[in-house]
């Protein structure tokens, strides 16, 4: 038997160790493996509610009455953005389909087209949230994102029935610096938002971020305040929100939601 103090016991020992522990790690992932991607679906499923008006800022809904909103006012579908057709719902499991995981995978995406909103790539569907009233979809939430100050900047923005109008807007995940273009996450600055149009009368995108002030939605539908000390993050949301706004984005999708397409 090795001594308790020599070379060979305590290579012996550390090797036990790690494997033991390494074990204890992997059968951890695997086993909460299931339960992370709930919790991912249910935080994003959330910040869908608050987009689309559905869900207050600082009131945490569990994920049954989460659950019950979505079962009985929301249809999620999946959009193929070089087409703007919604994908078969038989086709790809949609309120599971992570926008982003795909977007990595080269299976799944594709180089984005040029564009100052710095994506480089982008996943070949895109979701869409259809929230139903009376059995009409009274507005539609579309997943945003593109490159802040920091890092990537990620969102869900919601229309009206006319595929302009903005409903609400929340981000989700983002790095930008606290209390200057942090306050993009600042529920005052979004509800900013509200009334806007996204479309100029030529179905242009082009709803900005201003330096200063902006007017009223109903006479300035164009423009949203700005962010006092973060011209990049202001700059940076134009930029993402022209960008899903356009054809290489969500545009295709809004042209035929606009003509009545089907949830």
């Amino acid at each position: 038997m090795a001594r308790l103090d020599s070379t060979r016991y305590t290579v012996f020992f550390a090797t036990v160790v790690c494997v033991v522990c390494a074990l204890l790690v992997s059968v951890a992932a695997v086993t909460l493996q299931p339960r992370q991607a709930a919790n991912a679906r249910l935080y994003m499923e959330k910040n869908v509610l608050l987009a689309a008006g559905l869900a207050q800022p600082g009131i945490d809904l569990t994920e049954r009455e989460v659950g019950a909103i979505f079962d009985k006012s929301i249809k999620v579908r999946l959009v193929e953005f070089t087409t703007g057709q919604l994908v078969p719902e038989d086709k790809v499991d949609a309120r599971n389909y992570d926008q982003r995981k795909a977007r990595n995978d080269p299976g799944a995406s594709r180089v984005a087209p040029p564009n100052n909103a710095g994506i480089g790539r982008m996943a070949n569907y895109g979701i869409a949230y259809f929230v139903m009233k009376d059995d009409k979809v009274d507005q539609v939430v579309i997943a945003v994102e593109g490159l802040g100050m920091w890092g990537t900047i990620y969102g869900f923005l919601s229309l009206a029935p006319d595929g302009n109008t903005v409903r609400g807007l929340t981000y989700y995940d983002q790095k930008e610096t606290p209390g200057l273009g942090g306050e993009i996450g600042n529920p005052k600055w979004q509800a900013l938002w509200r009334g806007r149009k996204g479309y100029d009368d030529q179905w242009h995108a082009r709803i900005t971020v201003i330096k200063g002030e902006a007017g009223p939605p109903d006479v300035d539908p164009l423009r949203v305040d700005g962010l006092s000390g973060a011209t990049v993050t202001s700059n940076a949301i134009t930029r993402l929100m022209q960008f899903w706004l356009s054809d290489n984005g969500y545009g295709k999708f809004l042209r035929n939601f606009r003509e009545g397409v089907k949830a």
